[in-house]
């Protein structure tokens, strides 16, 4: 038997007849740019997330960069990150020519906190990027405290947080934005690459849309230098079906972490800790092994895929080897200790027993 890390032909069977609908209706629309299945999405998906707007863009990546852009982030402002993320937390920041201010995440946590945000405060910080990491809410009520005390904006990286819960709300409006991926690989996955940004500021809203559509709001009236960021409505078309199944995978994946929690042998292996407070999405299920890679050699040879998120810190990547960081301990330690489980909402009970006696097996060897 093998276990893949995540089985997205799955999905796509379950759901093809209502994929192949959505598809046929945006083929015959003759309306391949903007249009009602953007704007359908969009609606939805605000509705979801308990926001009063959603602006569906192309990317994960684009999300983070229009929403620093219309916060009006630049050149001389700092922007403090997470050391511990997927590069395109960075790369955003750097596109806007702002500062990159990493942080390590908490003491024995995977997200950062508003402790570590307050130790990194200088008087040209701008705005702080929590990124809620494997699906796992950062505890925003501190971090908002802390950037109202300094009128600092609060982009939400939630890429990885589809249908995550803090404190009983989801996520999507607890900062002044919150950044969406669309990758087919997230909870919330397109058939290629799409985005979105969430809020509840109406003005930051329609500043994204601008920036996003060539920085016009009007066609050939250009009011600023914009992007060609807007969400493909092929891919909204496609995104509006999976989202009604959303809550019900995010259950599913669920329900494989509760039998890993109780399970795995926690004992031998550092098992992702939820506080009272939250709810992941568990887009991943990342355990901490002092023997990681061995680890991963054993479930590979027993037929079980594994990721590495991320093996090489942003700070030690090629991209960023000319600049001069401060020691960041606990990212280069998650590095070489982070494996990611298989879950996913079609993975079978076999398959999860699978795991769970393969990772028994290494730890009793």
């Amino acid at each position: 038997m093998i276990v893949p890390f995540l089985d997205l032909t799955a999905g796509t069977a379950e759901l093809r007849d209502a994929l192949d609908a959505a598809m046929a209706r945006v083929m015959s629309s003759g309306r391949y740019i903007g249009g009602a299945e953007v704007t359908g999405f969009e609606q939805a998906f605000a509705g979801f997330c308990g926001t009063a707007q959603c602006v569906g863009v192309s990317n994960g990546l684009d999300a983070l960069r229009l929403a620093l852009m219309a916060m009006e982030v630049r050149p001389g402002d700092e922007v403090i990150v997470p050391a511990h993320t997927f590069v395109a937390t960075w790369l955003a920041v750097s596109q806007t020519g702002a500062t990159i201010v990493p942080v390590d995440p908490a003491e024995g946590q995977f997200t950062i906190d508003a402790d570590g945000i307050a130790a990194a405060l200088t008087p040209r910080t701008r705005a702080v990027i929590p990124v809620h990491i494997y699906g796992m809410p950062c505890d925003m009520d501190p971090i908002m405290a802390l950037a109202q005390e300094h009128r600092l904006w609060v982009l939400e990286d939630a890429a990885q947080a589809h249908g995550a819960l803090y404190r009983g709300q989801r996520i999507g409006g607890h900062g002044h934005a919150a950044a969406w991926s669309f990758y087919p690989g997230k909870n919330l996955g397109a058939f290629g690459d799409a985005g979105a940004v969430t809020t509840n500021d109406p003005a930051l809203a329609a500043r994204m849309r601008r920036i996003g559509n060539y920085g016009a709001e009007e066609k050939y009236k250009h009011l600023e230098q914009g992007l060609n960021a807007r969400l493909d409505p092929l891919q909204a078309a496609l995104l509006r079906v999976k989202l009604d199944h959303l809550e019900a995978w995010n259950a599913r994946r669920a329900r494989i972490a509760a039998r890993y929690d109780a399970e795995l042998p926690g004992d031998l292996l550092r098992l992702p800790h939820m506080p009272n407070w939250a709810q992941s999405s568990w887009h991943l299920y990342v355990v901490r092994a002092a023997e990681r890679d061995a680890l991963a050699r054993h479930l590979a040879q027993d037929g079980i895929e594994t990721i590495q998120h991320y093996p090489i810190p942003c700070h030690a990547q090629a991209a960023y080897a000319g600049d001069q960081w401060p020691a960041l301990p606990r990212a280069d330690a998650l590095a070489q200790e982070v494996l990611s489980l298989p879950i996913g909402p079609h993975q079978t009970d076999a398959q999860t027993d699978r795991v769970i006696a393969s990772l028994h097996r290494f730890f009793a060897t």
